[in-house]
């Protein structure tokens, strides 16, 4: 390389570094440097939460949202003390329930607040309310109570429809098992139209069956669908040791829709009649008759007004069957509770074609329904 280019690189280097050096030393010495961009911190409760199941997202859905619906229920006794005659107040048994509406009502088992002296409702902010009764309905295991708390306080459950329930939809259910508030369990419509017992005796039909756990202390609560509606009331279990077998019960929420306005209207069922006194079912099964045998009617009521007869005596005293209804409405009748389901159907007024059996030959009736006193 010629020596002429050598020393013209040189030059160039020199002057690249003396330029380096001279912008680093006119920076004021105590300049501050720029601080670093901050790292991003993840948010986990967000990714938590996008790490759940649409499933499990839906549970803690409906369980925000209406928990605040449900009640917990103390049915109290009240005795003296036999030595002090100091009045005490004793738990008998703890319960759910749900607020029906603003006004303070409040929907529960019967069974529930049967015999309770003193009934307290606990909200879901803790606090307690004495629940006055308003009316019952043993034979469907239905009670309504009312409380005097302020609106604001009082959050309606939302109302469902059973009618559209299928085997294998998703159910919630919401309760106290054993004094044990605000506990949500899962589960699926195993079966529908059950039949069970009520306190009464008399069949509660078209019974929700499920297999989310239902322990004591759940029942009057609700049972929900995945949309947090109301679809039934926690009624029963079936287990013989008391604990949840996966096999409960619900009273499908179409036939609460049909209770409730009368319990708070009347204090009752207000059921159509047509008038008569019946034999107790296991009569007509001693007897193997299949029908509901009908013991006498009413005086002027509608069964009396269309020739229906009960019990008949001749006059040496023999006593020989009357009238046994055996259709109502095209409806086969076998006993009394298949009587009481067609006339719950109608409303007072209605006319309904009545078919029995009298000596052996068949009778047809059209009775107009009178309203229940």
């Amino acid at each position: 390389m010629p020596s002429g280019i050598r020393k013209f690189l040189y030059l160039i280097s020199c002057f690249g570094l003396f330029a380096a050096a001279a912008f680093f030393y006119s920076q004021p010495e105590n300049s501050e440097r720029l601080p670093a961009p901050p790292v991003p911190v993840p948010d986990l409760y967000a990714q938590d939460y996008r790490l759940l199941t649409s499933d499990e997202a839906n549970n803690i859905s409906v369980f925000k949202r209406t928990n605040k619906s449900v009640v917990y229920v103390t049915n109290s006794q009240i005795q003296q003390d036999r030595f002090s005659l100091n009045v005490q107040e004793i738990p008998r048994g703890t319960g759910t329930g749900f607020i029906w509406n603003k006004q303070g009502l409040i929907v529960t088992n019967f069974h529930v607040i049967q015999s309770a002296d003193r009934v307290t409702i606990t909200l879901s902010d803790h606090s307690s309310w004495v629940g006055q009764l308003v009316g019952i309905a043993p034979d469907k295991d239905l009670a309504v109570l009312k409380i005097d708390a302020p609106p604001e306080r009082l959050f309606p459950i939302m109302i469902g429809n059973s009618n559209k329930l299928e085997v294998g939809r998703k159910v919630l259910a919401i309760g106290n098992p054993f004094g044990l508030d605000a506990t949500l369990t899962v589960g699926v419509v195993s079966a529908l139209g059950r039949e069970i017992d009520s306190v009464s005796g008399r069949k509660i039909k078209g019974v929700i069956q499920t297999d989310a756990a239902i322990n004591p202390g759940n029942s009057g609560g609700p049972l929900l669908n995945s949309k947090g509606e109301l679809i039934g009331v926690n009624t029963a279990i079936y287990s013989p040791s008391g604990g949840s077998s996966g096999i409960g019960f619900a009273i499908p929420v179409n036939t609460v829709k049909k209770i409730i306005p009368q319990l708070i209207k009347y204090g009752r069922i207000m059921r159509p009649i047509i008038g008569i006194h019946s034999a107790h079912d296991s009569i007509a099964k001693n007897y193997g008759i299949q029908g509901v045998i009908v013991v006498q009617v009413s005086s002027g009521g509608p069964a009396q007004q269309v020739g229906i007869v009960g019990f008949q005596r001749d006059s040496l005293g023999n006593t020989s069957l009357g009238d046994i209804i055996v259709e109502i409405e095209g409806q086969t009748i076998r006993n009394n509770d298949d009587l009481l389901s067609v006339l719950e159907a109608h409303k007072p007024g209605d006319v309904v074609s009545v078919k029995t059996v009298r000596n052996r030959k068949k009778k047809s009736f059209q009775v107009r329904l009178a309203k229940s006193e």
